[in-house]
């Protein structure tokens, strides 16, 4: 069983991981929103692609849903916090926070080779 003080604590040891309001709930962001966390702390919102959302509401259909309109359709789906371990809140965490972050940087030729 799964908590809003860790869902919080989980979420933002992410690195680059902040949180601002966003609308009744609480966003967690690195680039972009991958979690929100709910006003009454009891369920949260994951940012996963449609593959993983459909897995994980095959595997726990009694903690995940899919959000009911277009948002569910691009993986937005709904955990219920009392419903999950901390592994799979920490593993859902997760998941959603590698979609949100920044892909890395291809490194460049800084200095031309010198001829021999």
């Amino acid at each position: 069983m799964s908590t809003a003080a860790q869902f919080h604590k989980l979420a933002l040891a992410l690195e680059g991981t902040t949180h601002a309001p966003h609308f009744d709930r609480t966003a967690f962001k690195v680039k972009r929103t991958f979690a929100t966390l709910s006003a009454d702390g009891l369920s949260a919102n994951f940012k996963f692609t449609p593959d993983e959302q459909a897995l994980k509401c095959t595997v726990a259909p009694d903690a995940f849903t899919v959000i009911p309109n277009g948002w569910g359709r691009q993986g937005w789906t709904t955990g219920i916090l009392a419903r999950l371990t901390a592994d799979e809140l920490k593993g859902a965490l997760e998941m959603a926070w590698r979609h949100a972050t920044p892909p890395p940087r291809k490194r460049t030729a800084t200095a031309k080779p010198r001829p021999s």
